[in-house]
């Protein structure tokens, strides 16, 4: 697969915080945006070991006709998305329990907790935006005002660039503490623009979407791994689909985020 890259440019304006690997000015970034931008999270071999296990799937689930169109994504769109990564490589493993992750999870929405899903997102030339949603939509409004009950981690394997569909979110949405709605008034959403290998962190409730892929042969690949708070159902049923061996040899840490590790929920005598 032949994949033409196009350098992207940072979003500036008071609405996008500037990239940072400092995780309290990243916390207060979510305080205030929603959302932050850390950068050079994965770099050099790992990135693109990272990139070909991607891609990889990509083209086994293509060939094995498994694709499902996802609810979210527009009809007809080539957007494509690979579940259950945890058990298609341990590079994936590693992505789900990576340090910046474990930090944000524990100060964001706490210890222990669920990881929902960890999946592929790929957006195609000619994608089309799928729908604008927050992340927190299986719960019930209105919504506890103490926080957000999840928080999502994008992690960007190829450039992310407005033309090719780089997720587009309205800032400071977080703070409406409730989904979108058909009459609401949106206003501009801004695509989120960061070199491959950046991490985008952002809280459950901040409105965004998968952008337009307006190019003609750039292709925009990305992992997003979903956490929430352990009291509700994860998206992706781990009991059933998990390989054994990531159950026999996961970290502790991995395990907990899957339900195999809580004392307290979900234990069997």
């Amino acid at each position: 697969m032949t994949i033409a890259m196009e350098r992207p440019t940072r979003g500036t304006g008071p609405d996008v915080p500037a990239p940072t690997r400092d995780l309290e000015q990243g916390l207060a970034n979510i305080r205030e945006h929603g959302f932050t931008i850390v950068p050079d999270v994965l770099t050099g071999d790992t990135l693109e070991r990272t990139r070909e296990a991607l891609y990889r799937e990509i083209a086994w689930d293509q060939k094995s006709r498994r694709h499902v169109p996802h609810p979210f994504d527009a009809q007809k769109s080539p957007n494509v998305r690979v579940w259950n990564l945890i058990s298609k490589d341990p590079l994936f493993e590693d992505l789900a329990v990576h340090p910046v992750v474990l930090d944000y999870i524990r100060e964001v929405i706490g210890w222990p907790a669920r990881i929902s899903t960890l999946s592929g997102n790929i957006n195609y030339p000619g994608a089309r935006a799928c729908v604008l949603h927050a992340d927190q939509i299986w719960a019930p409004e209105p919504w506890p005002s103490q926080g957000p009950l999840g928080i999502n981690f994008g992690w960007c394997i190829d450039d992310f660039t407005k033309a090719n569909g780089g997720t587009r979110i309205v800032p400071k949405s977080h703070r409406m503490n409730r989904l979108p709605r058909a009459d609401d008034a949106i206003p501009e959403m801004i695509s989120v623009e960061a070199p491959a290998g950046s991490l985008i962190v952002f809280e459950s409730r901040l409105w965004h979407q998968t952008g337009d892929n307006v190019t003609d042969d750039v292709v925009r690949a990305a992992i997003f791994g979903f956490y929430q708070k352990p009291l509700y159902m994860p998206a992706e049923n781990w009991f059933m689909q998990t390989k054994p061996e990531v159950v026999r040899h996961g970290s502790e840490d991995l395990l907990t985020l899957m339900g195999f590790r809580d004392p307290s929920l979900g234990h069997a005598d």
